[in-house]
């Protein structure tokens, strides 16, 4: 039986249309010269994408949110940011989603941060390290 290829990039608009069927709309912008992408970091990035995602719909009580993807040549950054307009309480140990997040991001040598906005809402980013094209790591 063959297994279901696993999701990437390549699959945030169809991520970002789900969503907002479901009641949050998501604003998919894409910045940079969009490449192909080791196979960990493409399918890492869309799963933190889809988990800040879902946190947004599961307890940010807004409609909208906005995902960044940044293409930097030696670096991909992502960024999932909501506007908001209540207090977001961050409770260390409570769920698993953010602390799954730094762990895929640590697991990749990248950065990691998440948490309320001064502004108001709440932003995930993350940076990860891309290897130069033909390299091993690639």
């Amino acid at each position: 039986m063959e297994s279901a290829p696993f999701a990437g990039l390549a699959d945030i608009d169809r991520l970002a249309a789900s969503t907002t069927a479901a009641g949050v709309g998501v604003d998919v912008r894409r910045r940079g010269q969009q490449c192909p992408l080791p196979t960990a970091i493409d399918r890492s990035a869309f799963r933190i994408i889809q988990e800040a995602v879902t946190n947004v719909v599961r307890h940010a009580g807004t409609s909208r949110c906005r995902v960044s993807i940044d293409y930097l040549g030696e670096e991909l950054r992502i960024e999932v940011v909501d506007d908001c307009g209540g207090v977001v309480e961050v409770v260390e140990g409570a769920g698993y989603g953010i602390a799954g997040m730094r762990e895929r991001v640590a697991l990749l040598n990248g950065h990691f941060s998440a948490g309320p906005r001064p502004e108001g809402g709440f932003r995930v980013a993350a940076r990860l390290p891309v290897p130069p094209v033909g390299s091993a790591a690639r």
